[in-house]
């Protein structure tokens, strides 16, 4: 089922991201994060404290990067922005110079700059990497034989995938949790039963990028047999606060670590017939660039053990829901987990 075709049958409404400063918008700021090269005072003196040498988990893991240049990505929203910072300081911690190029807009654009070269790595997560970037239809079932699975058919695109991180930011629809508890709804198959029997109250926001992808909305419609009445396309940051107040939508895209579902008090449906693909974490790396650094993986394999998916949404909701920015948030769970400074 084509997105064309799929959107021609009911009504799509368009609405834009005012300029509003919401607290809870992080998610979908298409700017970038601070870079990690223009440090808060702490940061400073976190800096200074370590002195010239490189002592800290790159030293213990026996990685020295002195002399190496990388270049960094991600994708816009948070989770991703978070991800950003803690590479491009680790990075600089093991002696390395990096340039930011985090808060990328959208999946295939951060892909096609790792692709060309643009960047040297970034975190991508397994499910999209399979579904949007490899072009398979249906995912893999299993965590890890997912991660098995896009590592090896993306080696001969010369990308590197390092061990991935053991939370899963898989898709997800949530719904107020009040509304949940009234309608009677737990999961997409109770969702798809009610679309069926009240269409006006099937509506949903999502943001771009979910509203097109195989493994976004027109998959998820077409795996459970039903059709949202009317989808109303949002910037991301807005989706769960809309969701919350139900207007112009009473249903909404989430992603599973998000911490806005906790601090908004909402519900995410089960998918219970498992159409998401699991959606771990993994840094990518050219090819050509991991060849000759080898040490990439020491370096970062306590970073990915370390970030499961409680620690993702309290880092998540350090941004999103305390107001602090990405930089500094990735510095102090590097330092409190040892993973820099002496």
């Amino acid at each position: 089922m084509s997105w064309s075709n799929h959107r021609m049958s009911r009504q799509i409404a368009f609405a834009g991201c005012l300029a509003l400063v919401i607290t809870a918008c992080g998610g979908g700021d298409s700017s970038p994060s601070p870079s990690a090269d223009e440090p808060t005072t702490e940061g400073s003196a976190s800096a200074a404290a370590s002195g010239s040498a490189v002592a800290s988990a790159s030293a213990a893991a026996g990685v020295d990067l002195a002399g190496a240049e990388f270049t960094v990505g991600s994708k816009e929203f948070t989770e991703q922005l978070i991800l950003g910072q803690i590479t491009i300081q680790l990075l600089e911690d093991a002696g390395a110079t990096v340039t930011d190029e985090t808060g990328l807009v959208g999946s295939s654009v951060v892909r096609e700059a790792l692709a060309q070269g643009d960047i040297d790595m970034y975190w991508e997560y397994t499910g999209t990497g399979w579904i949007t970037h490899l072009g398979n239809d249906t995912p893999i079932p299993g965590a890890q034989e997912q991660f098995d699975a896009v590592k090896e058919a993306d080696a001969a695109n010369d990308i590197a995938w390092l061990d991935p991180a053991p939370f899963n930011n898989t898709y997800a629809i949530a719904v107020a949790s009040e509304t949940a508890t009234e309608l009677e709804i737990a999961t997409m198959s109770d969702l798809a039963a009610y679309a069926g029997e009240n269409p006006e109250g099937a509506t949903v926001c999502g943001a771009s990028e979910f509203l097109n992808r195989d493994d976004g909305l027109p998959g998820l419609e077409e795996a459970y047999g039903f059709e949202f009445s009317e989808v109303s396309e949002l910037e991301l940051g807005l989706v769960y606060t809309s969701t919350d107040a139900g207007d112009p939508c009473v249903f909404g895209e989430a992603f599973a670590t998000d911490s806005r579902i906790v601090a908004l008090d909402l519900t995410v449906l089960e998918d219970d017939l498992e159409f998401h693909p699991t959606y771990l974490p993994s840094l990518n790396i050219r090819q050509e660039v991991f060849d000759e650094n080898p040490g990439l993986a020491d370096l970062f394999a306590p970073v990915a053990e370390a970030l499961d998916d409680e620690t993702m949404l309290g880092l998540n909701a350090q941004v999103d829901v305390d107001g602090e920015e990405p930089a500094d948030v990735a510095e102090a769970f590097l330092s409190e987990n040892g993973l820099v400074g002496g």
